[in-house]
């Protein structure tokens, strides 16, 4: 019986695994071995040139740029929307019209959000500027995409809005999951709204913070589809919006570097799994159990 237990798992799983190492590990592997040469993709043998890819990363204005605004994106993205995420969660509690509301950017692509705030953001007759003229604040119209001080807020302020909606419904699960009695003896004992929620409810619910940071902190490496549709270039003006995968895609596909290409993107590997163990290790506090 137990012999044939083990069989039956087997064949259950040799099939899903298999075909997980054919089109997600064997193309890893294949980029990490792609890192070490010099190829364009197309008509030569790939012609190994050691670590000179890795190398020319750090005398790569563009890579440089873009690891600049992936990292002010990883400061302000996560942040922005965790502590937005569990407002909206404390005011909404236990309504859960809202939650739908919040949560109905996540049922749209990132490419209709970026074709639609594209539209808001439009100089002439979007709706921003549109909105500013109707309150008779014609002094604040800008060209938002367009203003080297401003694109990449814009990118990072849409990131944060269809992100919310998400976290909101995600702590309000993790809240709904406290128990009511500890609420009512810290009412009791004379505790606040502010200090009930920030010495009982933010320690309960931590671990969906802290599952929430990493995430928001992966999310912010990327930004490469709302870039690619929605700045100017893309990645301009003035490289103001570039972002690490947006370099990898123009290397790759528009200048034919396929090994520099793969060499950006271990290196993009690396980096987002040290940030992610960082965040963990930063984000860890001790477990706090509910009776």
């Amino acid at each position: 019986m137990r012999h044939g237990k083990y069989r039956f798992l087997a064949g259950s799983l040799i099939v899903p695994l298999t075909l997980y190492g054919v089109f997600v590990l064997s193309p890893y592997l294949q980029a990490f071995q792609l890192a070490f040469t010099n190829w364009n993709g197309v008509d030569s043998a790939p012609v190994f040139t050691g670590f000179d890819n890795f190398s020319k990363l750090w005398d790569d204005p563009l890579f440089l740029a873009g690891l600049r605004n992936n990292g002010l994106m990883l400061l302000v993205v996560p942040l922005a929307v965790i502590v937005l995420a569990l407002a909206l969660a404390a005011g909404t509690r236990g309504t859960k019209v809202y939650r739908v509301v919040y949560f109905f950017p996540q049922l749209l692509s990132v490419a209709i959000i970026a074709v639609l705030w594209q539209f808001v953001y439009t100089p002439n007759s979007g709706l921003l500027n549109g909105a500013l003229s109707a309150l008779g604040l014609d002094s604040w119209r800008q060209s938002w995409l367009a203003e080297p001080n401003l694109a990449l807020w814009c990118v990072m302020a849409v990131m944060i809005w269809s992100s919310v909606g998400f976290y909101v419904v995600l702590f309000s699960a993790a809240m709904e999951s406290v128990p009511g009695d500890i609420m009512e003896a810290a009412a009791i004992d004379g505790a606040g709204p502010v200090t009930v929620f920030r010495r009982i409810t933010i320690p309960l619910i931590w671990e969906s913070v802290q599952v929430g940071w990493i995430y928001l902190g992966i999310a912010a490496l990327d930004g490469f589809a709302l870039v690619q549709i929605m700045t100017v270039g893309p990645g301009g003006p003035d490289n103001s919006t570039e972002v690490m995968g947006l370099g990898l895609y123009r290397t790759a596909f528009t200048f034919g570097k396929f090994g520099y290409a793969s060499a950006m993107g271990v290196a993009i590997f690396f980096l987002t799994l040290s940030i992610a163990v960082l965040l963990l290790r930063v984000t860890k506090r001790e477990r706090v159990e509910m009776a």
